[in-house]
């Protein structure tokens, strides 16, 4: 990718700042996800609490109090209606919500998914009537939400399962996995079987993430890496590090023009890459303990970062994709699938 791309006109450096600082959780965060509204997130931490925030004032709208400490996974609801979270329960719960304050959400709890070891990702399909979980059991699973019947299960991968990330077109009838062993596994929805297996990192997989076309995705690793594939190609396309960063990736995701990888670290950071280029074009410092999870915003305009410092932030957006909207960047799309097309 980064000789295809020479001749793009390189990102400057960029300073990003904090816009809302989100207080709330009594340890570190490990989770969060935002609402489709561009406005709500959910997020959930080692001290069993999960919460709903509202991102432009900073208040809490909800929060749950879950039995177990350690709630690895949270995700919302395409309706916004909802939310489902786990840990170490190996539980999947999903809480409705109402604009009722004083409502008991415990009192509505919904125990969908089971698995034998904790669970470590949650994903809502394209409905609120479906939702995709991994676990330290080692498989993947796809639940009806109603009934909580397992609708199917993805054997596969060789030790604990990390991270999920279900492709982003509206038919998604794939997902990518990433996890202890090392690798990172697309399987089929409906077939419950790997389609393709990428095993290129040194140590966990912490995370994955679709491009946004879905052609392609990233992950971050304890060896420090980024790394992007090519699902075309069949191949790893891009490694994304420096031999000053030695401390473990825990959580990416791309930028809406996919121009940029956001990466948070283990040493308190969130690099950020020109995905083309593979250089760094910004560092981004505020948390005060490791960066353990990361999204952008639905619409691109802002992400935001949980850490073990207890703490969110939202940060803008809008100085990085205004630029790389004004490059060259649709051209060399089209150039680059064709480049990655002749690889395979």
């Amino acid at each position: 990718v980064h000789q295809v791309a020479e001749r793009v006109e390189a990102l400057g450096q960029f300073v990003m700042k904090t816009r809302r600082t989100l207080k709330g959780h009594g340890n570190k965060v490990l989770c969060m996800d935002w609402c489709k509204d561009k406005r709500r997130i959910v997020s959930s931490s080692q001290d069993g609490k999960v919460i709903v925030w509202d991102s432009f004032t900073t208040n809490k709208e909800h929060a749950v109090t879950m039995p177990c400490t350690w709630v690895m996974a949270c995700a919302y609801a395409p309706s916004g209606c909802a939310i489902a979270c786990g840990g170490l329960d190996n539980k999947c719960s999903v809480y409705p919500l109402t604009f009722d304050k004083n409502e008991n959400m415990a009192a509505k709890k919904k125990s969908v998914a089971m698995h034998t070891n904790y669970l470590s990702a949650c994903s809502f399909t394209n409905s609120d009537m479906q939702i995709l979980t991994a676990s330290g059991d080692g498989t993947c699973a796809l639940w009806d939400v109603e009934s909580g019947q397992l609708l199917q299960s993805f054997h596969g991968h060789g030790a604990d399962v990390l991270c999920l990330d279900l492709a982003p077109s509206e038919t998604g009838n794939t997902f990518v996995s990433g996890g202890c062993d090392k690798k990172a596994m697309v399987w089929d929805m409906r077939s419950g079987q790997c389609v393709q297996a990428f095993e290129t990192h040194e140590s966990d997989i912490n995370s994955v993430r679709y491009y946004p076309s879905g052609d392609a995705f990233a992950s971050g690793s304890d060896d420090a890496t980024c790394r992007l594939y090519d699902l075309r190609a069949d191949r790893e396309v891009a490694v994304y590090s420096k031999d000053s960063i030695i401390f473990g990736a825990s959580s990416v995701d791309f930028s809406l023009s996919g121009r940029l990888l956001f990466a948070g670290y283990n040493d308190y950071t969130i690099n950020v890459w020109d995905v083309l280029k593979g250089s760094r074009v910004s560092i981004l410092f505020g948390h005060e303990n490791r960066v353990s999870t990361l999204r952008v915003s639905p619409d691109g305009t802002a992400f935001c970062s949980g850490s073990w410092d207890h703490t969110l932030r939202v940060r803008e957006t809008l100085l990085f994709d205004s630029v790389c909207e004004r490059s060259d960047w649709p051209s060399l799309k089209q150039r680059l699938r064709v480049s990655l097309g002749d690889m395979s």
